[in-house]
């Protein structure tokens, strides 16, 4: 059973260090805790070079004193809860030794699987497999969401050189998308230029300060399709102009370029499997043939 007096020394304790100015442990100017040990819990004692090592190295006063009443309080309530376990299990119910067993040979294994696959595993894939997978596997590059090429920018909806920004942002002449980005950085309180690759228009709508459901509404919005912008203002006075240059809608399937790291990984994955398949397969064969694994089966 714990002990009261344990409870109220520990709580004496903490109130302490919570009411003291405290420096940083490792500089020694200001002592926190009286002695060696500044904690216990029954039998068990916290040192205060158990507590110094926990505190980095360079945190204030302040972020000191709090990370070691955390450090204290964390320590004590790991230390009650495993000596009333013990109290109160049996000698079976604390008997973990062939819980502990079954993870180290799965451990073991485990490690093993990981080197086999890393000495065997080709990492190289080839655009021709790339390609091939992708018109293989349409129906596992349907999009949930639309993609976009896109310019965005937030700017105050009273500035007069929107409409002009507008203008440079949306223009197929290379020079006055470039020139957008120098003057979009004197007037727009942002301005991002993401028409090279293909971004989720979540992610579009996240870094353009806009809710996703507004900017999708956008992209189906009637004239959305000759004039491709989509204009949302916010509380502050400020607009949010997205610019598409192009756009795929959702259920439709995604261009190869924006799947390719992923079917890279898929490519990769499935190699993987199929050494781990074919270790225990080796395995079981090898075993058959050296006579080291045997069924014995009842005559029939």
């Amino acid at each position: 059973m714990i002990k009261t007096k344990h409870i109220i020394y520990l709580l004496a304790l903490l109130g302490a260090v919570s009411c003291k100015a405290v420096t940083h442990l490792h500089e020694g100017a200001t002592e926190l805790f009286r002695g060696e040990v500044v904690a216990r819990v029954g039998d068990h004692r916290l040192h205060r070079s158990q507590l110094e090592s926990y505190i980095p190295a360079g945190v204030s006063a302040e972020d000191s004193a709090a990370l070691a009443r955390q450090y204290i309080q964390t320590w004590a309530a790991d230390l009650l809860l495993m000596d009333m376990a013990e109290s109160q299990l049996s000698s079976k119910e604390k008997d973990v030794s062939a819980e502990l067993e079954e993870y180290r040979k799965s451990l073991i294994k485990y490690r093993y699987e990981q080197l086999y696959i890393q000495q065997r595993l080709d990492t190289l894939v080839t655009d021709s497999e790339i390609e091939h997978y992708y018109e293989s596997n349409p129906d596992k590059f349907r999009l949930e969401r639309p993609i976009l090429k896109s310019r965005y920018m937030i700017i105050p909806a009273d500035a007069r050189s929107l409409r002009m920004l507008e203008a440079k942002m949306s223009s197929e002449d290379e020079i006055e998308v470039m020139e957008t980005d120098s003057l979009a950085a004197s007037v727009a309180i942002k301005y991002v230029d993401a028409s090279v690759n293909w971004t989720d228009a979540l992610v579009v709508a996240r870094d353009a300060g806009v809710d996703y459901r507004a900017l999708a509404a956008g992209l189906k919005a009637p004239g959305f399709a000759k004039d491709p912008f989509v204009e949302i203002p916010d509380d502050a006075g400020n607009l949010h102009v997205i610019y598409v240059v192009e756009q795929v809608s959702e259920g439709r399937t995604a261009p190869l370029e924006y799947c390719t790291e992923h079917i890279r990984d898929l490519i990769l994955s499935a190699r993987k499997h199929a050494l781990e398949q074919g270790l225990t397969e080796n395995l079981m064969e090898d075993a058959r043939k050296n006579n080291k694994f045997i069924v014995y089966e009842k005559e029939q």
